[in-house]
């Protein structure tokens, strides 16, 4: 086991979509841990692709489940830049939502500690409900989509069982740190050695993989899921297999996950690790003290580490 200390590089790029669990904050120390040179990296379940996007490789395969999120993704390849942020501050207009970049907090009567969801709840509950009777997934269901997000509470994406988008209006709107997360994430997702898929990790083949390839896998934790059942389970247990099935192929891996999470333990993956003594723990050094879960209890924090088949 190794700990590593996390410094955050001005280098990196950082997603405009914001995930619970996102990797941003530990590339400093996930980075290091991988293969100096990759032909082909998939990241298995990119969410956000903060890991995808930062990693050196020949080719870089972003997949995740989750289509809203892929089409957001191809928007940003398909469009010129500067083209799509004309388009989302033309529906900031449209929706008199708020512009702090340009006027400030004072213009909008809001104060920076408490945001400026007073002044863009209205609006923000116009656009949303909009979005959600629109009957054609476009283009511009997309870009009102990603849009809603910006505002949204955390920019995270929620839809309840009906697909409707559900987040309640955040603090923040497209303030310059926003617009430079999209400018430089845009530009980089149009490199050519990207490639978009949105499959369920159980049918990405390892065709075309090989011994200097890393599967990347993120997985929704187990222990951490607000539902747990015995769904989330099977798919645990489903993607070990197929880690270790990647294994005997000879393909590198490297698994983001969550041994204990306050009283929780991940029995599963514990056993896992068990049986393949091969497979090298390596212990993260997360800090929650920002976070809305950090707990006074610090011997109750979540042990997040990164499990490798090859050091």
């Amino acid at each position: 086991m190794c700990m590593r200390q996390s410094l955050i590089s001005p280098n990196r790029i950082q997603s405009p979509l914001n995930y619970t669990g996102g990797k941003f904050r530990l590339l400093p120390q996930i980075q290091p841990l991988f293969p100096a040179n990759i032909d082909v990296l998939v990241d298995l379940f990119c969410g956000g692709g903060n890991v995808g996007i930062n990693t050196p490789a020949e080719r870089i395969v972003l997949n995740d489940s989750d289509k809203n999120v892929m089409r957001i993704f191809r928007l940003f390849r398909q469009y010129p830049t500067e083209q799509i942020l004309e388009i989302i501050d033309g529906i900031i207009d449209r929706y008199g939502l708020s512009d702090s970049r340009t006027n400030g907090y004072a213009f909008y009567q809001c104060e920076s500690a408490r945001g400026l969801g007073t002044y863009n709840k209205e609006g923000y509950n116009r656009l949303r409900s909009e979005l959600n009777n629109m009957k054609r997934r476009n283009d511009r269901y997309f870009f009102m989509l990603f849009t809603l997000i910006v505002f949204a509470f955390n920019n995270q994406i929620r839809f309840n069982e009906k697909r409707e988008f559900n987040l309640p209006v955040g603090k923040r709107d497209f303030n310059n740190n926003m617009r430079n997360k999209v400018r430089h994430f845009a530009e980089a997702i149009k490199n050519p050695h990207i490639e978009l898929s949105s499959n369920d990790f159980r049918r990405i083949p390892f065709d075309g993989l090989s011994e200097h390839s890393l599967i990347y896998a993120d997985p929704p934790y187990l222990i951490t899921c607000a539902t747990y059942n015995e769904n989330n389970a099977r798919l645990e247990k489903q993607l070990l297999a197929y880690l270790d099935r990647a294994n005997d192929r000879g393909i590198k891996f490297a698994l983001s996950n969550v041994l204990k999470n306050g009283d929780k333990e991940n029995t599963i993956l514990a056993e896992w690790l068990e049986r393949n003594p091969m497979y090298i723990r390596h212990d993260l050094n997360y800090n929650y003290s920002n976070s809305s879960y950090h707990k006074k209890d610090r011997s109750k924090h979540s042990t997040e580490v990164l499990i490798t088949n090859f050091e």
